[in-house]
């Protein structure tokens, strides 16, 4: 039996009713579940890392125990599932406030991890913004970007009684990206 890969998934979202959470958590489970991959999945919440928001001026006092926490999920994990929520066409405040801390640990905040991004939202464009923010900008964080997977409006692909994509056509889609992403892991 082929050792059992440890994954990361998360939203980059501090919402406590994120879609985006539901996303991630719902890509994990067809990892594991469908695809039969031998992982391990992990599901991290944003709420557990928060911290001050970032300054020079607060780095001087030393880098909050949160962000060493965040950091150090996703050095021991083998790959990183991330969801991307879309406020204003950019990152969350939440998230780039994390981001933002854990660059100052290291810039490459994705130590080099094979990387599924993914975003959603209520709107047709599914966070194709940020999502393309995010394919041009964390290569150069250390993400090995595998795939990527969006979609839009959200309630009118995913089931809210299941917690599942509805539409064959994005469940493909899905699977595809997670098979790119599962090939990039380690064995």
């Amino acid at each position: 039996m082929p050792a059992r890969s440890n994954i990361v998934v998360f939203a980059a979202s501090n919402s406590t009713k994120s879609i985006n959470k539901r996303l991630a958590t719902h890509a994990g489970k067809v990892l594991q579940d469908e695809l039969a991959a031998p992982v391990e999945i992990e599901v991290l919440d944003l709420n557990d890392y928060e911290m001050p928001i970032y300054s020079p001026e607060r780095q001087k006092t030393g880098i909050p125990q949160e962000a060493q926490d965040f950091y150090a999920k996703i050095g021991a994990a083998d790959g990183v599932i991330i969801s991307l929520a879309e406020y204003n066409g950019s990152y969350t405040a939440a998230f780039k406030n994390i981001f933002d801390w854990c660059s100052r640990i290291k810039m490459e905040i994705f130590q080099g991890k094979p990387t599924l991004l993914m975003a959603t939202s209520t709107g047709k464009r599914g966070g194709q913004n940020v999502l393309a923010a995010a394919q041009d900008g964390f290569p150069f964080f250390g993400a090995k970007v595998t795939s990527s997977f969006s979609f839009g409006p959200f309630n009118d692909h995913f089931n809210n009684d299941t917690d599942r994509l509805n539409t064959p056509e994005l469940a493909l889609q899905l699977r595809e990206a997670l098979v790119a992403f599962d090939a990039a892991l380690p064995t």
